[in-house]
């Protein structure tokens, strides 16, 4: 029973004996990277980098619920990909268009 069990979790077609598994498992790495990112000051953030992982996110999961087999793994990775991309993001361009409104409005 234990035996079936843990040949079911071995050979599924997006398993671990595959690419299909061991390729998003590594790209969690960029999800990691800029989760520690969210340390950095806003103004030493890129525009073109965060948009990239933020399309590549919303793309890829996409992609990854239409392709044959489902990848799961393919998914959340990419899931975490947009969600991290959107809210650095959002901290960038809070930085770059909101605060100089308030310094000026705090000037006066």
């Amino acid at each position: 029973m234990a035996t079936s069990k843990l040949q079911a979790l071995w050979n599924p077609p997006a398993g671990p004996k595959t690419i299909h598994f061991w390729a998003p498992t590594f790209k969690w790495g960029i999800s990691i990277a800029n989760i520690a990112d969210f340390a950095k000051p806003p103004e030493k953030l890129s525009y073109p980098q965060q948009i990239a992982v933020t399309c590549t996110g919303v793309i890829w999961s996409r992609y990854s619920t239409v392709i044959t087999p489902k990848n799961w793994n393919l998914f959340s990775v990419n899931v975490a990909m947009a969600a991290t991309g959107i809210y650095q993001l959002s901290r960038k361009i809070q930085h770059d268009y909101f605060s100089e409104e308030e310094a000026a409005v705090a000037k006066e």
